[in-house]
């Protein structure tokens, strides 16, 4: 029997704590007995198929519904990533290291020259020999090399006693030095009495630098602390990359540096790429003085050993010392630095001892006749006359330390 549903609303409201206690939910209850549009609702839910029976589950990978039911179409699925290459069998009580090789580099500025001062052309790397601490070295790279100047003119400005001479002789050095400069070569000043000072920096306008050697009229002081300006530069210098040059034009003699000649001399050897070329000035006043009774032994005997400091400093870094008498001989002077800076070789080898110890190591290089033989090199002029070879080089360098 079916009851109309205002009369089973009433009968379910009247009996509903009884069903409550029996454990009979409305939900049940309404479940058994639904109103028309409900039970429409129900039947509309349920997909049947032509025979009444209902169509059954789509499988979880379903698909599309077809004639004969719903197709299982399978679910794509990523292709799992390769396996990994298998490594290589090791054998277990080897230990796994690597082995890295720090291979020095030495780069050597040579000047080949005839003793008369003019430049040898045409050399090739056969005809170079190089030496480290006697030990013979492969020369990997080769080139000539035409390069302008960078130079700083480092000259002593100081009250001697003799100021009027070796003050004469220092500022005509430095003029004929700025007379042989061209457009490409880059020039600072620096002058020097109890400390240097920077006149000019690095230009190319010559004028700037006559200026600044027009300033150098009076002398403040008497002390002529070479090694101090020397060290001063070099520091200066070493922050420039390619090759440098110092023209040191002054008498040679300390008086008042902080640093000794043995912590000059060290400075000098670690600074790599930079060559001095030292002016002695006041030799005709020497001269003078030893012929006409002398300058007493001590003052004598500092001359000579700052003779001896100006030609050190020239040889370890593969300059030239020069000692004028007479102002005619500068511009010679001057042509021939212009030779050697301007026109050069450049060696480069991979040394044999490769120790980073921080030790000096002695560079010898030789000429050679380059067929094999290992004869010395014949150079001869336009004459056919035998010329006399010189080279120009860095006795040696500073190898490199393991904690730099």
């Amino acid at each position: 029997m079916t009851l109309p549903y205002k009369h089973l609303k009433n009968w379910l409201s009247s009996i509903g704590k009884d069903v409550c206690a029996a454990g009979i939910t409305a939900t049940v209850i309404a479940g058994m007995v639904l109103p028309p549009q409900a039970a429409l609702a129900q039947q509309s839910s349920q997909p049947q198929t032509q025979s009444g029976q209902q169509q059954p589950e789509v499988p979880e990978a379903g698909g599309p519904a077809g004639d004969t039911g719903p197709m299982a179409i399978p679910k794509k699925t990523e292709a799992p990533p390769p396996p990994p290459p298998p490594k290589p069998k090791t054998n277990p009580d080897s230990p796994s290291y690597s082995i890295s090789v720090d291979v020095p580099l030495v780069n050597i500025d040579v000047s080949a020259n005839t003793k008369d001062g003019g430049f040898i052309p045409g050399l090739k790397k056969d005809n170079f020999r190089i030496y480290e601490d006697g030990v013979e070295q492969q020369i990997t790279n080769f080139s000539q090399t035409e390069a302008p100047i960078t130079a700083v003119l480092l000259v002593e400005f100081a009250n001697s006693n003799r100021t009027y001479m070796f003050m004469y002789d220092a500022l005509m050095a430095s003029y004929n030095f700025a007379a042989n400069l061209k457009k490409d070569d880059w020039v600072a000043v620096t002058e020097f009495d109890m400390r240097p000072h920077i006149l000019v920096d690095f230009t190319q306008d010559r004028r700037a630098v006559y200026a600044a050697l027009n300033t150098l009229r009076i002398p403040g002081f008497s002390e002529t602390n070479v090694f101090d300006a020397l060290y001063d530069t070099l520091d200066r210098l070493d922050r420039i990359e390619g090759r440098k040059e110092i023209v040191l034009v002054a008498s040679g003699r300390d008086t008042f540096s902080k640093i000794n000649y043995d912590q000059i001399l060290k400075k000098v050897k670690a600074t790599p790429n930079v060559t001095i070329f030292p002016i002695s000035t006041g030799q005709a006043y020497l001269i003078w003085a030893e012929a006409n009774g002398g300058m007493g032994p001590i003052r004598e005997l500092d001359y000579l050993q700052a003779d001896n400091e100006m030609n050190t400093f020239a040889k370890l870094t593969g300059g030239q010392w020069y000692h004028p008498r007479f102002e005619g001989e500068l511009p010679e002077i001057f042509r021939d630095i212009a030779a050697r800076v301007r026109n050069q070789y450049t060696l480069s080898y991979h040394p044999t001892n490769r120790k980073q110890d921080g030790s000096y190591r002695k560079v010898r290089i030789e000429l050679v006749a380059g067929d094999g033989s290992g004869k010395p090199l014949t150079v001869k002029n336009e004459k056919g006359k035998e010329l006399k070879t010189a080279l120009a080089y860095r006795e040696g360098y500073t190898a490199k330390h393991q904690v730099e």
